[in-house]
């Protein structure tokens, strides 16, 4: 199978400051890890900078010129605890959402079967009038918009295994039946939502997870709920928030994953993808902050893409 991958050098120079658990150090790993010879067959794609007129899929233009206006000239800013903005954040937000775009443009148009999107900041927190949780611009929930109107496609299906709920794209599709979105997460955890009886307009799945679970329970609930909902969906392309927090040695979370848990579910959904829209998938890092951990988790994740 022909996958991209998108990565950029702007992506480091979003600096969170010390100690930051979302760091340029987390591509950094990841690059050395997608070095080794097994991946000479990806296809490496430098991604353009996305567009405002893209951002505005999801979020207003106060939003964007919030964050414009408060990227400092030096040093750091905190939007909140949590997210930072440094003189390097413009470029790499704007990148990220190019990557994003530019894949969908990809492979809807055949020329890949799929995409990993090797990206930051991560986006699935961000609320269409909100920044939060590391989070600037939704660049998921942005990728799903755009193929919604410049594709017409029917239906779309997001899954989000990141460990934390995707509240901001939860938010964006909330009202919007072609959009399908399912998310595990530990619960309760940051940053609240994701409870089961957030269902949307029938489009909502939320699956809990407990602290402890391992991957003997992620792979229940995913074969009793999110799997066959997806099946039953049919969607025209599929698009994974791939956060690889739930892995036993993050420190942000007490999901005890490991790796052939992310190699399960990214077979599984590449299964589906195959039986109902030729394999198209685009998946988006989020989360993971145990270097190696992470490093480890995206490699087998790629390399599925990659093999099938």
């Amino acid at each position: 199978m022909k996958t991209l991958y998108y990565s950029h050098p702007d992506f480091l120079f979003h600096q969170t400051g010390t100690g930051h658990p979302e760091c340029a150090d987390r591509l950094r790993s990841i690059e050395q890890a997608l070095a080794a010879p097994e991946f000479s067959g990806l296809t490496r794609q430098s991604p353009p900078l996305g567009t405002e007129r893209q951002i505005r899929l999801i979020h207003s233009q106060f939003h964007i010129d919030t964050i414009l206006k408060a990227i400092p000239v030096q040093g750091e800013h905190y939007l909140d605890q949590d997210t930072v903005l440094s003189p390097g954040s413009r470029l790499a937000a704007f990148r990220a959402v190019g990557a994003v775009c530019d894949a969908v443009d990809k492979v809807l148009a055949d020329k890949a079967d799929n995409a990993f999107c090797a990206i930051r900041p991560p986006g699935h927190h961000a609320e269409p009038e909100q920044a939060m949780g590391f989070c600037l611009f939704n660049n998921i929930a942005i990728a799903a918009s755009y193929a919604l109107h410049h594709y017409q496609l029917g239906r779309i299906a997001i899954v989000d295994f990141d460990v934390h709920h995707g509240n901001g794209t939860q938010a964006a599709f909330y009202h919007q039946p072609k959009v399908l979105y399912a998310s595990s997460h530990e619960m309760p955890h940051y940053p609240g939502t994701g409870h089961p009886a957030e269902t949307g307009v029938g489009n909502i799945i939320n699956v809990p997870l407990t602290a402890g679970d391992s991957g003997v329970e992620f792979r229940q609930k995913y074969s009793r709920i999110i799997l066959p909902a997806l099946k039953n969906f049919k969607p025209d392309l599929l698009l994974i928030s791939a956060g690889f927090d739930a892995h036993k040695d993050d420190p942000l979370a007490s999901i005890m994953l490991v790796e052939d848990d992310f190699k399960w579910i990214t077979e599984e959904l590449m299964t589906i993808a195959d039986s109902c829209c030729k394999g198209r998938i685009i998946s988006a890092l989020e989360g993971g902050y145990h270097l190696k951990a992470l490093a480890a988790s995206v490699a087998i994740h790629v390399k599925t893409l990659m093999t099938g």
